[in-house]
């Protein structure tokens, strides 16, 4: 675990530490699921689908189902034709977050890793006016078919700030910040100090399985952790 004290870069997930998207990405995946002759299912079931990659998302849906698991590729894009229509209006900010995270931008340097698409990811940030808080946002391309591991993308923001890849054993002078536990094991991959946040779609529990090094229970406590 990198010491605290080391540390000059925080990477933060975006669904459910930054923004709240437990409207937006419900809604579009059952948009998704009835575009192709599917039912829909209750949005609090669908939370925990916040997260993971969508052609994860939707092949282990229709595994569920018992459904043609080529129909994946499709119902990212019937979500995708959704989501782009709808999910400024129905993504928030998380309480209290904006003002936790200017003030660690006085004194780290910040980016955004997620399994949103780039695309998706930026205007939400600029609507929400936290998109100036960031140096960097890295998020998969919009091609369905490239599964990209949050690993990848973590490392591609590492790389975006200067960061060299470290082995377990030689840290690197940063931190994953997240509520899932994809976040923490990819953090944990590349030698990150872990964060594990518990107002997001993940449980504490999740977090602890996946060996986060700190869980804090609100944005105060995460600029505290930080030396705010």
């Amino acid at each position: 675990m990198s010491d605290l004290k080391e540390i000059w870069a925080i990477f933060f997930d975006l669904d459910g530490v930054l923004v709240d998207s437990s409207i937006a990405i419900p809604r579009a995946i059952n948009f998704a699921l009835e575009s192709q002759g599917l039912a829909p299912r209750s949005e609090e079931s669908l939370h925990s689908f916040i997260g993971p990659p969508l052609l994860r998302v939707f092949s282990e849906i229709l595994e569920s189902e018992a459904a043609d698991p080529g129909l994946a590729e499709a119902c990212v894009e019937s979500y995708r034709e959704r989501y782009r229509q709808t999910s400024l209006e129905e993504t928030i900010l998380m309480p209290e977050i904006e003002g936790t995270l200017r003030r660690l931008a006085g004194r780290y340097a910040l980016a955004v890793v997620t399994a949103k698409p780039e695309a998706f990811a930026r205007p939400i940030l600029e609507k929400l006016g936290i998109a100036e808080c960031f140096d960097e946002l890295v998020g998969p391309s919009l091609d369905p078919s490239q599964h990209e591991e949050k690993a990848l993308t973590l490392e591609r923001a590492m790389a975006a700030l200067g960061i060299e890849t470290r082995s377990v054993g030689a840290p690197a002078p940063a931190a994953m910040v997240g509520d899932r536990h994809f976040d923490v094991t990819a953090g944990r991959a590349l030698g990150l100090a872990t964060v594990g946040v518990s107002w997001g779609i993940g449980s504490v529990s999740e977090l602890r399985r996946a060996g986060a090094d700190h869980i804090v229970n609100s944005p105060e406590e995460l600029a505290c952790l930080f030396g705010l």
